[in-house]
């Protein structure tokens, strides 16, 4: 299984994120397609190759094909759309927020998928991306839809996670 040698690649000092990886992965109450998509997008957007060669195929494995190609496209389209939104939020004029973004993003009206699980998967990236507009939206899309707090929480202990292991494996190549 790919997902015990990326924990067995994780250093000593870094035992928590081994920990953590076994956890939030292997023990998560996500259903499978919204867990192995969070895992997808995440490890793209992670920008590890390492992580990326490693979960990929066991997230293919228990993706349709149709929810592969979705996890992919919100990684995609949120590696954009984070940069945009981020940047618009940081500019101190407020007027760039009155500017049409002129940006094509129509895989978020129709994603292949249930819009629910690219939501997810479009919130946990813009956590590894760091835009607070993009995380607030796709919360308030989540929490109408019924999602609750916990399931939201989770995909984001995924982000972090996978972020973080795949910053430690990624220096330890450096330092290598």
């Amino acid at each position: 299984m790919a997902l015990d040698e990326l924990k067995s690649a994780v250093p000593d000092y870094a035992k928590d994120l081994k920990l953590n990886l076994g956890s939030v992965i292997g023990n998560s109450d996500l259903p499978g397609q919204q867990l192995w998509g969070t895992v997808l997008a995440c490890a793209i957007a992670s920008r590890s190759p390492k992580v990326l060669r490693e979960l990929e195929p066991e997230a293919k494995a228990n993706l349709s094909p149709e929810a592969y190609t979705a996890a992919k496209s919100a990684a995609a389209v949120m590696a954009m759309n984070n940069v945009f939104y981020r940047t618009r939020h940081l500019l101190s004029d407020p007027e760039y927020g009155n500017l049409r973004a002129g940006l094509r993003m129509n895989v978020i009206g129709n994603p292949g998928v249930e819009k629910v699980d690219f939501e997810l998967w479009s919130l946990a990236v813009s956590a590894i991306n760091g835009c607070g507009q993009c995380l607030d939206s796709h919360e308030q899309v989540l929490r109408k839809a019924g999602v609750d707090r916990e399931t939201i929480q989770e995909a984001v202990k995924i982000a972090a996670v996978i972020q973080a292991v795949g910053v430690t494996l990624d220096s330890e190549d450096v330092l290598a």
